[in-house]
């Protein structure tokens, strides 16, 4: 049994059960395993559930704008631009695994990094069924048991970041230990987004954001449209929301951006998370249009730092998980997860901190995660270096953040899988496929009985 999820039977973490009420809401029961360990309440039978395989590849820094570059997409960059699909050239049943793999040779601009012991794809299996409530989506993959996220550590005077996803300069410099969550998650359009079919997740990726040349943040801070989002960075977005798609700057503004919205001119994002949402048996429901927007409401984890005091909001309750801090030789041999309502409690500045003490950048919040941001429950399991994720998404929702998934619709779908410790462009990306909820389609949602 894997060191991080046999540490739940550890008296000092069994008052991480309290997390199961959260997850027992959904149908879903963290077994005695430890939260990285679900039991499947479902009770579906997934040896009857048709598998799809599909190839997800690495795509490093191609975009939008470098799909319509003729100098870089040589050969195809017109018939992109003219709305024609990625597979109607790559139309191989291996394109995928060469496309990868020759991105991650080390001698390809797509990916100036290099990243020994990545492989350029990953396999992985979907299954989808449904019932008169509910769609269900199951992934599995073999990767790590990336559960961790960087922490803040206490320097004897300040919190500070400590760990970094693998492609960041202070992982590449060695100054940072790599650490980063698995995370699983897909776009979905129901036809109202152009191109999207066509195109996919590569109409949200642009020059500007993060790992693809990213702005500046005086460049940000200075832009009329960035000011009215109140965001610091340029992250996803779709063409719609630019007056010139390929220059991040030209952002329309809200009032614009709301008739869009209205008129479902977005994309549902969905991501299952490993450190952040799956210890309370949830995944976030998010959007994309002028940026990757989350749900209204409240998430299943949320900061743990103060803006105002620079210290975190919470420590781990001494009593009841062995220790208010952890240290850097715990990292990857225990579940460090501080959940309030199980092991976390208010941070006390007093309690006598000292250099080296360490405490995650994220609380998870179960009792909190409220509205349309909470929509979505999962849970994942680890075992024998294959991951197992179950998602579940209510049928017909009405929120405006939303797509509905009703019987016999068909929809756009693009997964993405963030492994190796990893996030950002080195992720790995399918083409778009289709859904159908008990409708003819590329996956297939099959009717329980």
């Amino acid at each position: 049994m894997d060191q991080r999820t046999s540490s739940f039977s550890d008296p000092k973490m069994k008052i991480l059960a309290a997390s199961v009420a959260a997850v027992a809401a959904a149908g879903l029961v963290a077994c005695a395993g430890g939260p990285t360990r679900g039991a499947d309440t479902t009770g579906i039978d997934w040896n009857k559930v048709p598998a799809n395989k599909l190839v997800l590849f690495y795509p490093g820094k191609s975009s939008y704008e470098w799909l319509r570059d003729p100098a870089a997409h040589k050969g195809a960059a017109s018939e992109t631009a003219r709305g024609d699909s990625c597979v109607s050239c790559h139309d191989d049943a291996k394109e995928e695994q060469r496309q990868g793999a020759k991105i991650l040779s080390g001698k390809h601009p797509l990916e100036p990094i290099a990243l020994p012991g990545k492989p350029g794809h990953v396999d992985v299996n979907i299954q989808a069924a449904y019932d008169d409530k509910n769609v269900y989506l199951r992934y599995q993959w073999k990767g790590s048991n990336d559960i961790e996220y960087p922490y803040y550590r206490f320097d004897g005077k300040e919190w500070k970041t400590y760990g970094a996803p693998r492609l960041d300069k202070p992982v590449q410099e060695g100054k940072q230990p790599a650490i980063y969550e698995a995370r699983m998650s897909f776009m979905l359009d129901d036809g109202k987004v152009p191109m999207f079919k066509e195109q996919g997740c590569w109409l949200t990726c642009h020059e500007g954001e993060r790992d693809l040349n990213p702005a500046t943040k005086e460049d940000v801070a200075a832009n009329a449209a960035m000011k009215a989002y109140k965001k610091s960075d340029v992250r996803k977005y779709l063409p719609a929301s630019r007056s010139n798609p390929s220059d991040w700057r030209t952002g329309k503004l809200p009032d614009e951006l709301a008739k869009i919205k209205a008129a479902g001119g977005f994309v549902d994002l969905v991501q299952w998370r490993a450190h952040r949402s799956n210890p309370v048996g949830g995944a976030d429901d998010g959007y994309v249009l002028e940026w990757r927007n989350f749900d209204a409401g409240k998430n299943h984890f949320a900061s743990n730092m103060n803006a105002a005091t620079k210290q975190p909001n919470f420590m781990f309750d001494a009593a009841r998980f062995g220790a208010r801090a952890v240290s850097a030789d715990q990292v990857r041999t225990k579940d460090n997860f501080l959940i309030k309502g199980a092991n976390a409690v208010p941070f006390d500045p007093n309690a006598g901190w000292k250099a080296g003490d360490m405490l995650p950048r994220y609380v998870l919040q179960p009792a909190d995660a409220t509205g349309s941001a909470a929509d979505n429950k999962a849970y994942g399991i680890w075992k024998d270096g294959m991951w197992t994720v179950v998602l579940v998404r209510p049928l017909n929702l009405a929120n405006p953040d939303d797509k509905a998934l009703k019987p016999g619709g068909v929809y756009s779908v693009g997964f993405a899988l963030h492994d190796d410790n990893i996030t950002t462009r080195g992720h790995y990306v399918s083409y778009t496929k289709t859904l159908g909820i008990g409708a003819k389609a590329d996956i297939v949602a099959v009717k329980l009985p």
